[in-house]
């Protein structure tokens, strides 16, 4: 099975000028989780996840109003291509420990897959994969830990 079995082909995204507050917004609006960052020819340029306007942003006291997603997003991101097997992207997220993984073209975004695209899925791809594809993201070995 293909990753454009499994994508998300409709993905917001944002231009690296683009402020904390208004990255936000975007996210609320469509409830996701993450946003690529592309420049103006939509070539894949970074990534921003909440996780990263709440630490990078919020937690070191920058303004999210004027901070735009280039100061605090992942640049050295690990994408995958829409023909790519599902079990090869599982493993390389397995392996990166990424819950999401932009789907791009000629590194333009096309698409994203998240774990859960994956566990929607699980059926088709079988959930002793699926399981072991979360640990190992998680790096939990198994036991559970209590995150929030």
């Amino acid at each position: 099975m293909k990753v454009k079995d499994f994508m998300c082909g409709d993905v917001y995204c944002v231009k690296p000028e683009t402020n904390l507050t208004e990255v936000a917004k975007i996210m609320e609006k469509n409830h996701i989780g993450c946003v690529p960052v592309c420049d103006n020819s939509n070539y894949l340029v970074g990534l921003i996840t909440d996780r990263d306007i709440i630490l990078r942003g919020v937690a070191c006291g920058k303004n999210t109003n004027t901070t735009p997603a280039s100061e605090i997003m992942t640049c050295n991101i690990c994408t995958c291509n829409q023909n790519d097997d599902i079990q090869n992207v599982e493993k390389k997220m397995a392996e990166n420990q990424v819950r999401r993984i932009p789907v791009v073209d000629n590194n333009k975004v096309i698409g994203i897959l998240t774990l859960g695209d994956l566990a929607r899925y699980n059926e088709e791809i079988g959930e002793e994969n699926f399981c072991e594809t979360v640990e190992n993201i998680c790096n939990c070995n198994g036991q559970t830990k209590n995150n929030y």
